[in-house]
Parts: structure tokens; C-alpha cells; sequence
């Protein structure tokens, strides 16, 4: 997408400059989707890194190495923004994209961890997420950066996000892990629970027949609203009645980015592009 003629900041940003997205997979099209309907006047550029799914089980200095390479991809087609729309790559590359990059970027925690503080009544607060995102330990130190006083109860879910990626994400297998990674929240008696994964809302109602009378909070709905804020903020929203146009990239096949991805968002995809990120 090139590079608009208009306004610019003394960043070199302008407004009419695309979003850029990325996600381990197809997961991220579930905060894409919120951000299409709160941000309609954007463009978005959206990469889907299946050919490294999952990512719940890489270490941090790999995960940070991609995120740059992604990263630098997204910049080179014109982007004013960069979301990162993965829970775990957000815990192991925001800081170091925010020190590395030139443009503003920002992650799907810290909205969800604001959130559940606010959220909660009784003060414990649970989490469903990768190996990778409760090994980290961001999410505590964000919610205790709120409110030390609220207790957090994690859960790694290292199966869950494969299986609902692959398969039918109404299967009996993924019903039982439903039931299994949430059994230890239930006995902890929460009463907001972080969904710390972007695939796991394609699961909201498993998880809320298994979590009755329990908030969940989502990353799409936290992220789009903070998205919309910094934009602002930088006075980059696109200022125009059009409606803003979306264009999507992998890095594994992109037929079965495809298919996925139209279930996922259930929007018409067009034409996904291959890219091939880093050596």
C-alpha cells in the first residue's frame, strides 16, 4: 500500500496511512474485527505468521526477533501504527518495539488488565492464556500496577489455541479443554476472567456456560477502544465518510488462511498474499 500524499506529523505519520496488525495466526481477526466496526474510515494491513503458529511455545528472544522482522514488513507498506493482536507476542516484543520503532505501537494487555480491575468486585481476577503469556508474568505486574491488592489466578491453556485454529471449535475435545482449563478458576470463586489469547473468544460461549455469572473480558473490544484514543490523541484518525479498505498476508499457505480466516472474521477475505518474513 503506498505511501499517501497530505498531512503529516513530525513523525512523518499521516492520517490516511494504513493500521498494521499482526497475530501468530488467525486468532488477531477477532480484535481486527472489533477494530473494523469502532475505526470503519480506517485502512488495515493484517499479517497472520501461520507458518510459525503457535507461538505459546517459543522463547521470548525469538518471539522478539520476529515481532521486529514482522514489524519492519508492515512499516515498509505504509503504516502509521502497528497492533500487535497476540497476547504472547505482545508480552515478549512490546517494549522492545516500542524502544526499537519510529512509530507508535501498541498491544492487547494493558487495556485487558485496566479493565479487569475495574471490573472486579471481589478482587480475583482470572487469566486464560498461553504457556508463554502466564510464564512472562505480565499480566500480573500490569493488574498489581492498578491495584495490588487483586489477586490472579493463571491458567496455561497450551492446547487450546491450536485446537481451535485446526478444528471445529465445537468439538467435544475442545468442549472438554474448556471444562479442564477452567475448573481451576471456578474453584478460586473469580469473578472477571482475562481471555489472554485472541482465539479464545471464538470459544466466549464454552467458556461462559463453564464461568456463569463471570465477566469476560476480551482483547478486541479494550484494544479497539485504546486504538481509537491514541490515534486521537496523535491527531491520526482518518478524518473522511469513506469507508476504509483491509488486505491481509501470511506467512504460511495462504488458501488455508483463507478458509480459517473467513470463519474467523466471516467477511470476505479476498486475496491473501505469501510473504516470506526474515531469512
Amino acid at each position: 500500500m503506498a505511501r499517501p500524499s497530505g498531512q503529516f506529523d513530525d513523525a512523518g505519520l499521516s492520517p490516511d496511512l494504513a493500521i498494521g496488525v499482526f497475530d501468530s495466526g488467525v486468532g488477531g481477526l477477532t480484535v481486527l474485527d472489533e477494530c473494523l466496526a469502532q475505526l470503519p474510515a480506517e485502512d488495515f494491513i493484517y499479517f497472520g505468521d501461520t507458518a510459525w503458529f503457535p507461538y505459546g511455545d517459543r522463547s521470548d528472544l525469538e518471539l522478539r526477533a520476529r515481532a521486529e522482522d514482522i514489524s519492519g514488513w508492515l512499516i515498509g507498506q505504509g503504516v502509521k501504527t502497528i497492533v500487535i493482536a497476540c497476547n504472547t507476542a505482545t508480552a515478549a516484543a512490546l517494549t522492545h518495539l516500542q524502544t526499537h520503532l519510529e512509530i507508535p505501537v501498541i498491544g492487547v494487555m494493558s487495556s485487558e488488565a485496566h479493565a479487569a480491575v475495574q471490573t472486579t468486585r471481589n478482587r480475583r481476577v482470572g487469566l486464560l492464556a498461553t504457556e508463554a503469556t502466564v510464564r512472562s508474568g505480565s499480566y500480573e505486574r500490569m493488574i498489581h500496577a492498578h491495584d495490588a491488592g487483586v489477586e490472579l489466578v493463571a491458567v496455561a491453556c497450551p492446547r487450546l489455541a491450536p485446537a481451535i485454529q485446526a478444528g471445529d471449535p465445537f468439538d467435544d475435545r475442545i468442549v472438554e479443554m474448556v471444562r479442564d482449563y477452567t475448573a481451576p478458576l471456578r474453584d478460586a470463586d473469580v469473578d472477571t476472567v482475562i481471555l489472554g489469547c485472541t482465539h479464545y473468544p471464538l470459544v466466549e460461549r464454552l467458556l461462559r456456560r463453564n464461568l456463569p455469572n463471570t465477566r469476560l473480558i476480551k482483547s478486541g473490544e479494550e484494544l479497539a477502544r485504546e486504538l481509537r484514543e491514541s490515534l486521537a490523541r496523535k491527531s491520526l484518525l482518518r478524518n473522511t465518510a469513506a469507508e476504509g479498505r483491509y488486505q491481509f498476508a501470511c506467512s504460511g499457505d495462504p488458501d488455508v488462511f483463507h478458509t480459517l480466516g473467513t470463519r474467523f472474521l466471516q467477511m470476505p477475505l479476498g486475496t491473501v498474499e505469501q510473504v516470506t518474513i526474515g531469512a
